[in-house]
Formats: structure tokens, sequence, C-alpha cells
């Protein structure tokens, strides 16, 4: 998908490729078939479908930059002595090559999986103008209500996450220009859960596709 100047790729559960002016960003690669480097990996937690180091292990090369919280530090670590990792945590703002991430919360309101207190993460990305939204594994929570982005990425599977009713409460409001189900198809969900969330999406005057799952 084709948004001004940000290209999106869909992975499998909640992982993305974005090409932004030539940087290329990885969200929470998870079985990946290929091996197309980052500059830059975003990771929202720890659990096993959203931080996988064999995925990493195919991504990384040298001055990859990787964000996520503290619990993934000593596992990065040893990945590769030069691999740039920060710690990201709710309300922080980095800058990476002209691009702005802003961690943000992610987490359960009536489930036990993604606890506030973990300091789970969504990120919030300017990509060169173009603002894009990875909510994370999170149900729809009171911070959404601050969210600014042109493009939003919300998990619909429900089980561990919003489900796709709960989704459309998201986009409602932070009334993107465009969004994108994830968390579908693998761990949970289906891609019925998907197609209902896209039509939802259209009811509400936000266009909304299912993105194929190419990397």
């Amino acid at each position: 998908m084709l948004y001004k100047n940000v290209e999106i790729q869909g992975g499998r559960n909640s992982g993305f490729l974005i090409n932004a002016s030539g940087i290329k960003i990885y969200i929470d690669p998870f079985q990946i078939n290929g091996n197309e480097k980052a500059d830059l990996i975003l990771i929202t937690h720890g659990h096993y479908d959203h931080f996988s180091i064999e995925d990493i292990k195919k991504i990384i090369k040298i001055g990859t930059k990787i964000i996520g919280p503290a619990e993934l530090l000593s596992q990065v670590r040893r990945l590769r002595d030069r691999i740039d990792f920060e710690i990201g945590e709710v309300g922080k703002k980095i800058e990476f090559n002209g691009i702005g991430i802003e961690c943000v919360a992610s987490y359960n309101i009536n489930k036990h999986f993604h606890p506030k207190e973990e300091g789970y993460l969504g990120y919030v990305m300017d990509l060169f103008g173009v603002k894009v939204y990875h909510a994370g594994d999170s149900d729809f929570i009171p911070e959404m209500i601050n969210i600014v982005a042109d493009i939003i990425l919300l998990p619909v599977g429900g089980k561990f996450a919003m489900n796709s009713e709960e989704a459309l409460k998201a986009v409602d409001v932070i009334k993107p220009n465009f969004a994108i189900p994830m968390h579908w198809g693998s761990v949970a969900g289906t891609l019925a859960d998907a197609e209902r969330f896209v039509n939802g999406c259209r009811e509400l005057g936000v266009d909304s596709r299912v993105l194929e799952k190419e990397i």
C-alpha cells in the first residue's frame, strides 16, 4: 500500500515493513519470508509473536537501530555488538534519521495478557509528514483520544487485544485517513474479523484495506 511517500507491506500477526523515503522500518517482524535489511526495528513487547529473535537475525545489519521495552535489553544485546538498542518508555520521543517516533501506551483493560504496569508500547511515527500509529497489543484505551495519525494499524482479532468492534471505536475517536487491520490469521482472529473491520471503517467514512501478508 502506498500513501504519499510511505509504502506499507503487511506481515504475519502484527508485523509490517514500512519504507519511508528509503528508510526501512520493521514493526514486530514475525515469521517473515524475506531478508530485506532494516534501518529501524520497533518492538511493541516481548511476547514471542512480536519479539522474534530468529526473525530479527534475518534483517539486522551494522547500524540497525532497535527500539523496544526494557524487558528486551538482555536478549537484544546478544544479537550483535554494534546493534543500537534504545529503551522505549511511554511518553518518550526518539529521533532517527529525520523520523520522529513517540512511544505510547498499549495495554489491556478487560484482559490479563498485557497489563498497563508492564509498560508495553505502541508507536506514533512521523514519517516526513505522514503520521502512522501502530497500537501494539492494545484494547481500546482512553489514551487513544490523544492519538493524531494519518494511518492507523489496529488489532482486530480479539482474545489478546481489541476485536473488530472495539477497533472501530478507536477509528471513530482517532479519525485517520486510512486504517489497516492486524493481529488476525495466525495467533488470533480470522480474515472475517479483518473484513468486518474494513467494512465498518468505510461506514465511518475512513478508507481501509486488508493487506496481503507480503513480508
